[in-house]
């Protein structure tokens, strides 16, 4: 049985893309995470990933910490080397996970980046002159009415688009595949893109959001669309696709208060990725309470 790490390391990566179906984006994560620790590895002179223990981890992640790596990269790369050894002890390469019980140094929480609701009606209210702007109001409207993460955006097809009805059918991460509403705004905008997208795109293409060449529109083109249309509309600071996702996510549990099914519109298998919402919902509650409350108020200097 071949013993090289890095060709059981293309082993599991075979793996995750056709027993777990995992997508091209979290593969290249997962790519580069076990890339650095392999890297780690060999420096160390650990030739096989049998010989790799517990203490080496430890040390590994105390290492990567010192050098400025925070504690959720650091976290996520234990995962990923923890999925890695999962595989090796079902092929009976190792006997053990030496990775198992391993816990990344702790970091603060940085709470997600989000718009209010003025600056994305700010946004959304723009005027869209020809095509790509038809097209790019469109991927902002479906973004913020659906809440969905940039690699769904750019991977649906018509064919999971019912105007009618108002519903996307999503594939999320783990192939995981969900339905949600769409707005009427995002509607009218996926409508009047759709008109001109025909004009231009050969009937054979199944995406949604194509390009000028007519091509399956990729995630970096979406990221600089985003930003230049915010830059161009006024708004501050740097606004990416995600952001339009947590501001959905705040806007809908500040309305709603139902986290559950917040939960179950972003795609999340944990409701404890959902909570961090709930501390953006407070922080809202606080300003009102601080505006509002006559023993709040701050006394003028």
């Amino acid at each position: 049985m071949p013993t090289d790490p890095q060709h059981w390391l293309e082993h599991f990566l075979h793996h995750l893309r056709t027993e777990r179906r995992l997508s091209a984006n979290t593969l290249k994560h997962y790519r580069r995470d076990l890339q650095e620790i392999l890297s780690y590895c060999q420096g160390a002179g650990i030739t096989e990933w049998r010989d790799l223990d517990t203490h080496q981890v430890r040390q590994y992640a105390a290492q990567t910490h010192r050098r400025g790596l925070g504690g959720r990269s650091i976290q996520r790369r234990l995962s990923a080397l923890r999925s890695l050894y999962n595989y090796l002890l079902r092929e009976r390469v190792v006997t053990r996970n030496p990775a198992h019980d391993v816990r990344a140094p702790k970091s603060e929480r940085r709470l997600p980046d989000t718009l209010n609701v003025d600056d994305i009606n700010r946004l959304l209210s723009a005027h869209a002159r020809g095509a790509l702007e038809l097209r790019d109001l469109a991927v902002l409207e479906l973004m913020y009415s659906s809440g969905l993460r940039l690699g769904e955006l750019v991977t649906l097809d018509w064919n999971d688009v019912d105007l009618v009805e108002r519903m996307v059918r999503v594939t999320g991460k783990g192939a995981k595949t969900r339905v949600v509403p769409i707005g009427t705004k995002a509607i009218a905008a996926l409508r009047a893109w759709r008109h001109r997208r025909d004009q231009q795109a050969d009937a054979a293409e199944p995406a949604v959001f194509t390009g000028r060449h007519g091509r399956r529109l990729g995630a970096r083109a979406v990221q600089q669309r985003v930003r230049r249309w915010a830059r161009r509309h006024g708004l501050p600071g740097d606004v990416h696709p995600h952001t339009l996702r947590h501001s959905f996510a705040s806007h809908l549990l500040e309305s709603s208060g139902d986290l559950r099914a917040v939960q179950e519109l972003l795609g999340h298998a944990d409701i404890s990725t959902t909570q961090i919402y709930t501390h953006l919902d407070f922080q809202h509650l606080a300003r009102v309470y601080d505006q509002a409350h006559p023993r709040a108020r701050r006394t003028r200097k």
